[in-house]
């Protein structure tokens, strides 16, 4: 596929404009997060649990090697024979010369992503073979000749109907659009390649080195007439799926059940440990005879991700897709727009980076909003906005970043008199279009960045032309406080960054605003430029810490992280090193330091009888920073009458650039936030981050209008008397 040019944008067009898809993708994706939950109430110590299986996938990609080895003896040793695969190729060539050397001709397979990635079927049937899918999703996709949409649901992105037209044309008959009809006319069709097979092919779940067993996980009874009644039994296994011990096994089965389809258990879970005897006919006769059992170790990249310092971490993934099914871009597009070659979503684009190589992942890892859900469900702990954001400095270090982009960052970006001067030109070019502090309507083919959302204007005195008039020096001052805006707040909110002010300095802390400081680096690393991320870092290191501080605030949580990654990101700089790691011990985000301050004065009391609030948790705030009840404390705090919203912690659709660029993904997510908003019934929307404010406070004003959006600053210094 690295060879295949992509119109994403058109792609998204289209899948958003197909009903099926949309209808089923929103249904489960509003199911799901409810019925995994029910399945994990009776799951034991589930934090427990996926810290034992990240600890245990840890333990064997460091000597993926030798669990290997282990795995071939003790499969061996049963009667499997174990072939270890290179890549694709290395398969088809041992798979062909078996099926020549024992006369296949009919194949049937069950479900399995690592013969997709390789396109074995495909590969197999252009050389003369009558091959097989029996898994009924993936039968249907054969069917309709699509790939895979979901690594577990492959025909998610499928009607009925269209089902039912697809059983149609292949049995030759018309075939309702009624479930149990359409199973039971398939369980027909695919019982005689089941008898008839003369090879069947599986993947597996996991293989155990402890015994050379494989394990498959699933819902249909297909697998077992697979692995079962074929006098040949193939089973693809990637690396990752080796597991040391069947103790290990039972990990798995407690979580990826429950993580895929919200089960406790699938309805087959199936060890096969070597070779089991099959009745064969020869002749007139049936003879009972020891069935074949082969195994394919496949590597296709893994054994090059294992021994990488950050990628080994892919090892960790289950394939359980809980990803997925939590994704706001995923459940809105699906896995052909949101996924390479084989592979789906977030952890799709990883895989598809080392199996199938970096041009392709560069063609979709843009659609990645670093919500980060993926990562708060996922069985393994995988840190997949992370990861993606390594394989973007990755590709930015070995061909460099497009040529605008580098003018950019280099004569813009970190110039800060530069950057400066053109947000301030920017806030007079935007006057013709302004409504107040808003931008409803644009022109021509700019338009569709505001029909579902106001936009935000630059304003006409930013943050830092304020701050005579908001100085203030307190007789006896607690400490030194120094605040880091961000570009929004500076240029965009400068309202909220008095009200943040002002709330500082009511605590007794005397605040300091350098005019050194600049923009985080936040977008820049986005981008993949780590080297253009430095510069920035050093210049507000030197800024933020002139004033020797003896606290960093900042309000936008972005910022916060970006911050606090300044001493890893600098750790090679002897210059700088000790300098960043210093500033980052420094660094707090607003609403859990004054909830501090203001649980030490007895100030976190509610005060009942205000407007009615609901707040909104920014992913970053509440899924990097960790921060989740500070704000809503201060709410109350603040005399508020505080109504949770539906799905609180779900993203606004902002994400910075992403907001601008794919606004056709953003206004969807954004309208299902519009929605629980109204349903709350709320006077005002709360949230901690100065990036979620833009993207709700432009969603209400065309959406719902009369509900003003504040930040929790503003709502704390409303109460503080001048």
């Amino acid at each position: 596929m690295s060879g295949e040019k992509r119109n994403i944008r058109k792609e998204i067009s289209e899948k958003l404009g197909q009903e099926p898809l949309r209808v089923n993708l929103a249904r489960f994706a509003e199911e799901y997060p409810a019925a995994r939950a029910a399945a994990l109430e009776n799951a034991g110590d589930v934090e427990a649990l996926r810290e034992a299986i990240k600890r245990m996938k840890i333990d064997t990609v460091e000597r993926i090697e030798a669990v290997a080895d282990a795995f071939e003896v003790e499969a061996t040793k049963r009667g499997a024979t174990v072939f270890r695969a290179a890549d694709g190729q290395a398969v088809f060539d041992y798979l062909m010369d078996l099926c020549r050397a024992r006369g296949v001709k009919r194949i049937v397979k069950s479900k399995s992503m690592a013969t997709e990635e390789i396109d074995l079927t495909k590969y197999l049937r252009e050389r003369g073979l009558n091959v097989c899918e029996s898994d009924l999703g993936e039968w249907i996709i054969d069917l309709a000749g699509h790939r895979p949409s979901h690594m577990v649901l492959p025909a998610i992105h499928l009607s009925r109907y269209q089902v039912a037209d697809y059983f149609s044309k292949e049995l030759d008959k018309a075939i309702p659009p009624d479930i149990a009809f359409m199973i039971q006319a398939a369980r027909q069709r695919l019982r005689g390649d089941f008898l008839n097979g003369d090879m069947g092919i599986s993947g597996a779940n996991f293989g155990i080195a402890e015994n050379g067993a494989i394990g498959l996980i699933t819902n249909e009874g297909n697998g077992r007439l697979v692995t079962t009644l074929p006098p040949i039994h193939v089973v693809v296994i990637g690396y990752e799926k080796l597991i040391p011990r069947i103790t290990d096994a039972a990990l798995i089965l407690k979580l990826l059940p429950r993580g895929a389809t919200a089960q406790l258990l699938t309805s087959y879970t199936t060890l096969i440990g070597g070779p089991t005897p099959v009745m064969v006919r020869e002749g007139d006769r049936w003879v009972e005879k020891m069935r074949e059992m082969h195994i394919i170790l496949l590597d296709n990249g893994r054994l090059k991700a294992a021994k990488d310092k950050r990628f080994k971490e892919i090892y960790q993934c289950i394939r359980c897709a809980s990803c997925l099914n939590v994704c706001p871009v995923y459940t809105l597009v699906g896995g052909h727009v949101y996924g390479g070659h084989t592979y789906a979503g977030g952890i799709g684009a990883i895989l598809t980076a080392f199996l199938s190589g970096m041009a392709d992942f560069e063609k979709f890892h843009e659609l990645c909003i670093g919500c980060r859900r993926c990562v708060e469900v996922c069985p393994g702990k995988i840190d997949i906005p992370g990861l993606i954001e390594e394989l973007r400095f990755r590709a930015v270090e070995a061909h460099g970043l497009p040529f605008i982009v580098k003018q950019l960052f280099d004569n813009v970006i970190v110039n800060r008199k530069v950057f400066h001067g053109l947000l301030r030109a920017a806030s007079l070019g935007m006057k013709p279009f302004a409504s107040g502090n808003l931008i409803r309507h644009l022109p021509l083919f700019f338009s569709g960045l505001a029909k579902d959302r106001s936009l935000p204007t630059i304003a006409a005195t930013p943050l830092r032309d304020r701050l005579p008039e908001l100085e203030r020096r307190p007789e006896k001052p607690v400490g030194r406080a120094v605040f880091f805006s961000g570009c929004t707040m500076d240029f965009v909110l400068p309202d909220t960054g008095a009200s943040v002010i002002k709330v500082l300095q009511d605590l007794g802390y005397e605040v300091f605003y350098p005019q050194g400081q600049s923009c985080c680096g936040k977008p820049v690393s986005a981008l993949g430029d780590l080297e253009t991320t430095r510069k920035l870092a050093r210049k507000n290191i030197e800024a933020l810490m002139a004033p020797d501080p003896d606290v960093i605030i900042t309000a936008c949580p972005t910022c916060v992280e970006t911050l606090l990654e300044y001493g890893e990101l600098l750790k090679e700089d002897s210059l700088w090193a000790a300098k960043a790691a210093e500033m980052s011990g420094k660094v707090r985000e607003f609403t859990s330091f004054v909830s501090e301050e203001y649980g030490k004065r007895g100030r976190l009391t509610k005060r009942p009888g205000g407007p009615k609030v609901t707040y909104h948790d920014s992913c970053h705030l509440k899924r990097v920073l960790g921060v989740s009840e500070p704000p809503r404390r201060l709410i109350e705090a603040a005399g508020c009458e505080l109504v949770e919203m539906k799905d609180a912690d779900q993203c606004c659709g902002m994400s910075g650039i992403f907001g601008i660029k794919y606004a056709e993904l953003s206004m969807p997510i954004l309208e299902q936030k519009m929605n629980n908003i109204r349903d709350t019934g709320a006077e005002i929307v709360a949230c901690a981050c100065s990036g979620c404010m833009v993207q709700i406070q432009g969603g209400l004003d065309k959406q719902v209008p009369g509900v003003r959006m504040k930040h929790v600053a503003d709502l704390l210094a409303e109460k503080i008397k001048d």
